[in-house]
């Protein structure tokens, strides 16, 4: 706890300024430029690009001795020498082993604090191999079959120490851990860090169906208890699916999986640490365990001063988490509960399945910790905030500390959303974490996936849907941005045109600052072409061109402006793509196979090869009469034609197909169909009437109905021992579908009603 306010330390904000309208067309119009992040920020901080040009960046970690390293979700490693570099070195590529496809990639890094004394960076990715196999197995794809989201491609996790060499790039590859079954394309591998302690913390979700109540009754790949693999479990033994949350509390012998659990490890060997809570277990995957039931607890973060570990975890149907360790090195597994909690409540689908491992808990024979804070998909974060609902995936944690920010947010807990696209900022009271002091810090963020802090104490974020790292700082005087003043001589003419450039216009406000230059002479977004205050160029050919200038005074402060360079009589039009196949007239269901073709012509080029089109298919996951936020499944590049098969999801969803095009200069032009799918009314009865059933993750009272696609999973549970009419006690008898007690219904093309009969028992 602070009671004092810090010495202002200065902000060495990189802040690069908004570039003139025009500039902005000038240069779209001879390269694709990235997607930006427009965010809002409160009254007096700044939300700056730090660095850009990243293609699905999903990680970020700080070096102590300033370099940057960032790692792209198809595994890329990628290392700057200091947040002014603006030219990558690729430290290590990971894209063999590692599985790119919808939730699964390279996802977490961390830097050894003693770096460059211990030249080790840490990955955490989706490993493309199944349990005890060689990578790669699928590649960044999953065919059908076995299908996604029917049988499930299984992957497993990784964690590896990578070392670098006198070159700067990583030289070695030493996995620690590999495990975290994964059956479904979800709840992959999260985070890997340092804990204060020294040792290694890394998290993995629990892999398992994010459609149905899963307990591994769809083939077993993972092989859990109580079954082999290949043999579907059933209640209430099962103990498979989402349930390897629970492995720790399997019956002793049975094997400990680390899915939905959070480990403390050796960073040099992958092993348990003593003093662990499960140190003297004779399974090594407990020995490393020390805390568990999550269900993708992606994030996680040490509060400053603290043993306390913060952990976000993405929720199914109804809440997101923030979960707390309080002291990671005391005696203590925390069990958060999940499947057989959300958030405080027992989770309906869960709860109806009658599953031994629940039902122990539910009696305290297993203790859960409630989740410290918890926020409801249909309802704001704060009431004010401009940030949608409807639904959440909880992406980020962080803590303030050595900033030179505002006291208001003096030791506050920051926590992001990939669906909502927001930061918020949970203030303290007492020195704690205070949810009654909420608010929205950062808004508009193009997928937010990582908050941090960095230099000068700032909080970063990756926008992964811009392929930014941004920066939110607080300038106070203490170090301000200079200004970036560029002009070209002649700023026109014909071909050849020689152009002098100058930036020696440039000011930096603080007295004595000294700046350096980085220019973009060719207008592709690099500031790769001239470190001179006043390069020359020779242009060949016709072009409009916005030549960028990046000053940066020695804080790493930095201003951005560009000019406009007219080379001849350029006639520059965007390339056209045309969807031939599918229109949106398609409906689809579940396990359909859709061809999509297409082509794209160019002004400048004529018809467009297949190498120079791309395809990408996600999902847009919908709340009901509410916002939509997309899930990538699979990008198909230098492809004219192709087909995918249709995935399984719940409703309201649907799938957009766009394709892009993208000309010999680097222009690009993208078109999209929405795909909507093909829809069936389930209703559910009961004899007598006005019992409860679940369907999927959500409980509701006979009779009731659920619109869902086509051909999707749809779990279904008749809890037993229901009080129902004139309080009198009722038993599950059947299902009219002659289907067990709790079991999978694939949804038909017509309305179908299922009715589970229960009897009276007097005596029960």
């Amino acid at each position: 706890m602070r009671l004092l306010r810090r010495r202002q330390l200065p902000p060495r904000s990189r802040r690069v300024t908004a570039v003139a309208a025009a500039a902005l067309v000038v240069a779209a119009s001879t390269a694709a430029l990235p997607p930006t992040a427009t965010a809002a920020v409160p009254t007096g901080f700044t939300d700056t690009l730090a660095i850009g040009g990243l293609t699905s960046p999903t990680a970020v970690s700080f070096a102590p001795d300033g370099r940057v390293f960032i790692a792209e979700k198809s595994g890329l490693i990628k290392v700057f020498d200091s947040l002014a570099d603006t030219t990558a070195t690729v430290f290590a590529d990971l894209r063999p082993r590692t599985q790119d496809f919808w939730d699964r990639g390279l996802l977490g890094l961390a830097v050894d604090p003693r770096f460059p004394a211990r030249p080790f960076v840490y990955a955490v990715y989706t490993h493309d191999a199944v349990p005890g196999g060689a990578a790669p197995r699928w590649g960044d794809t999953c065919p059908t079959p076995p299908g996604p989201t029917d049988q499930g491609c299984v992957v497993t996790g990784r964690v590896s120490k990578l070392t670098m060499g006198p070159g700067g790039t990583a030289t070695a590859e030493q996995p620690l851990i590999t495990d975290w079954c994964q059956q479904y394309p979800s709840h992959s591998i999260g985070t890997v860090a340092f804990g204060p302690d020294g040792a290694l913390y890394v998290g993995g979700g629990d892999g398992a169906s994010f459609g149905f109540t899963d307990y591994g009754q769809v083939g077993n790949p993972c092989a859990d208890p109580p079954s082999p693999a290949g043999t579907n479990l059933t209640p209430p033994t099962a103990r498979g699916g989402a349930l390897r949350s629970q492995s720790i509390r399997r019956p002793a012998g049975e094997p400990v999986s680390l899915d939905g659990t959070i480990v403390r490890v050796d960073p040099d060997t992958g092993a348990g640490l003593p003093g662990n809570p499960f140190a003297g277990s004779a399974d090594a995957n407990a020995r490393r365990v020390v805390a568990y039931g999550m269900r993708n607890q992606f994030r996680f973060a040490f509060r400053p001063g603290t043993e306390e570990l913060w952990a976000g975890d993405v929720g199914w149907g109804t809440w997101e988490e923030v979960n707390r360790i309080v002291d990671v090195n005391d005696a203590t597994a925390e069990n958060f509960g999940w499947p057989c909690f959300e958030g405080a409540a027992r989770q309906g689908g869960y709860d109806d399945a009658g599953l031994n491992l629940c039902e122990s808990l539910y009696s305290g024979g297993g203790g859960q910790t409630p989740p410290y804070y918890a926020y409801n998909h249909s309802a704001k974060v704060v009431a004010t905030d401009p940030c949608p609902t409807g639904g959440s995936s909880i992406s980020g944690i962080a803590f303030e500390s050595d900033s030179n920010y505002p006291a208001a947010y003096d030791g506050a807990l920051f926590f992001a959303d990939s669906s909502r696209g927001c930061i918020w900022a949970m203030q303290t009271t007492a020195g704690q974490p205070d949810p009654a002091k909420l608010v929205p810090f950062v808004t508009g963020v193009n997928v937010p996936v990582q908050v941090t802090t960095g230099p000068g104490g700032d909080l970063f974020y990756i926008a992964l849907g811009a392929g930014q790292l941004r920066r939110v700082s607080y300038p106070d005087g203490a170090n301000r941005v200079p200004t970036a003043v560029a002009t070209a001589t002649p700023s026109s003419g014909p071909v050849p045109l020689t152009v002098q450039f100058s930036g020696t216009g440039s000011t930096d406000p603080d007295v004595g600052d000294t700046l350096t230059y980085a220019w973009d002479l060719d207008g592709d977004g690099a500031y790769d072409d001239s470190t001179s205050p006043t390069p020359a160029r020779t242009y060949t050919e016709e072009a409009l061109v916005a030549a960028g200038l990046l000053v940066t005074d020695q804080s790493g402060a930095s201003g951005a402006t560009a000019v406009t360079v007219t080379v001849g009589t350029p006639v520059l039009r965007d390339p056209v793509p045309v969807i031939d196949d599918p229109t949106a007239a398609l409906r689809w269901a579940v396990g359909d196979r859709v061809p999509f073709a297409g082509h794209a012509t160019d002004p400048q080029d004529g018809a467009m090869p297949a190498s120079a089109l791309s395809w990408r298919l996600s999902i847009q996951h919908c709340a009901t009469g509410g916002s939509c936020h997309e899930h990538v499944v699979q990008d198909f590049p230098g492809a004219a034609s192709g087909s995918f098969v249709a995935p399984d999801h719940e409703y309201p969803s649907y799938l957009e197909l766009t394709l892009t095009a993208t000309d010999s200069s680097g222009r690009a032009a993208s078109r999209k169909v929405r795909l909507d799918p093909r829809t069936v009314d389930l209703g559910f009865t009961s004899s007598p009437s006005g019992l409860r059933l679940s369907v999927g993750g959500t409980a509701s009272t006979t009779p009731f109905s659920r619109t869902v696609i086509v051909g999707s999973t749809n779990s279904i549970s008749a809890p037993s021992a229901q009080t129902g009419p004139l309080g009198l006690r009722y038993w599950y008898r059947s299902w009219s579908d002659g289907g067990a007690q709790t079991h999978n219904v694939v949804a038909p093309a017509s309305p179908t009603t299922y009715r589970a009969t229960y009897s009276w028992c007097a005596y029960c």
